[in-house]
């Protein structure tokens, strides 16, 4: 056995010291016969590990062994059976003798034996492991989504592994990504830059984008009619009296924010109307605060549209909090129809991202890709809904 460190600089001083006394009560002429025994005797007892097992090391320190986990041949050894029967015996529809079964399955029980799932699927040509790269999960509506999106999956007995791009290291949750081995990559990517979205597309994985229309080989698209919703929303504040428009917008890179504003202003346009101010915030509650703060002490307006309900919301607290009334002095309205917006203290008036309809079209989608992996793009639209409360 190998010694190092201090150890055996340790070990080794004292074999030295005792070299020396030996030196003086040695004749001169037998010295160098009684060295080089010694140094034999010290080289045994070194290198058999005698030292390890009489203590003179602290085997306290030693990291206690993980139990190994109980294997498919464990249980067929101990079942007398082939690792093939335990397979089937766990495979529902696979044939196997009732009895040889339920010997099986007991022995399974007693030793906590579980099937590796992932072995089990690749070695089907599926791995059931499905990536949802998600903008940020701080988001309400992206937490809304992402919550009843891994519920599908898990019920499909798919198993996703979700990645928050707001890390702030995008590049490095994507190269991550790619040492799993992916059935299907799905992107919140109306919340994502450009760029990350075109990325992914380059995986060579079966690829949903929910919120941003990518184009390539294998990608398809769910998205929501965002400019649809915005014009719609704006044409009703214009039916309501309003005149004077102020519109939030969200961060410059997000598709979501480029398409709401173009229905903002095909409304605005087709009325006649300017738009008199706009700001642009983060999508959160507090970016949406500071924003609307700023635009209302310089700007006298009757409507301000958000592009989210979260930036929305901060907007109501800034209206208050410069002796505005919502809705006698000031419209606000948001988009996505998050939990929070129908609370009885916002109470707001809005347009609805229809999370069902988007997991439902995701599976749809997942499932024609996994069955056919060469077929064309698809891309299914899906219509906002409009959702009148208290705020205009």
């Amino acid at each position: 056995m190998k010694l190092c460190g201090r150890k055996a600089q340790r070990t080794r001083a004292h074999g030295l010291h005792f070299f020396l006394a030996n030196m003086h009560t040695c004749s001169l002429a037998s010295k160098h016969d009684t060295l080089v025994k010694e140094s034999i005797q010290f080289n045994k007892f070194l290198h058999s590990g005698i030292w390890y097992r009489s203590g003179m090391t602290d085997t306290s320190k030693k990291p206690p062994s993980r139990p190994r986990r109980v294997t498919a041949k464990t249980v067929a050894d101990l079942a007398g059976v082939s690792r093939s029967a335990v397979s089937r015996a766990f495979t529902p529809g696979a044939y196997v003798e009732s009895e040889k079964r339920r010997r099986i399955l007991q022995i399974a029980a007693e030793t906590g034996y579980q099937p590796n799932a992932l072995a089990a699927g690749l070695k089907g040509g599926q791995s059931n492991l499905v990536a949802v790269f998600v903008g940020d999960m701080r988001s309400p509506y992206d937490a809304a989504f992402v919550g009843q999106l891994t519920r599908r999956l898990i019920g499909m007995r798919k198993w996703p592994i979700l990645v928050d791009q707001a890390n702030g290291q995008p590049e490095a949750a994507l190269d991550d990504l790619l040492r799993f081995p992916l059935d299907a990559l799905i992107l919140r990517g109306g919340s994502m830059s450009q760029q990350i979205v075109e990325r992914c597309a380059r995986f060579n994985v079966p690829t949903i984008s929910s919120g941003r229309p990518v184009e390539g080989p294998g990608v398809d698209t769910v998205c929501c009619r965002n400019a649809d919703g915005l014009r719609r929303l704006t044409e009703l504040l214009v039916q309501r009296g309003c005149r004077r428009f102020g519109f939030l917008n969200g961060p410059r890179e997000f598709y979501s924010s480029s398409q709401r504003r173009t229905g903002v202003l095909q409304a605005l346009t087709q009325a006649g109307l300017p738009l008199v101010a706009e700001a642009r915030g983060d999508y959160t509650v507090e970016g949406g605060h500071a924003a609307a703060l700023e635009l209302l002490n310089r700007h006298r307006i009757d409507a301000l549209i958000c592009a989210n309900d979260a930036m929305a919301i901060g907007a109501l607290a800034a209206a208050r909090a410069v002796s505005l009334d919502v809705p006698g002095d000031l419209a606000v309205t948001g988009f996505d129809d998050i939990d929070m917006a129908g609370w009885p203290i916002f109470n707001l008036t809005t347009v609805r991202n229809p999370i069902d309809q988007a997991v439902d079209a995701i599976i749809h989608l997942l499932d024609l890709r996994q069955a056919e992996p060469k077929k064309a793009p698809d891309r299914i639209d899906l219509d906002p809904v409009m959702i009148e409360r208290g705020t205009h």
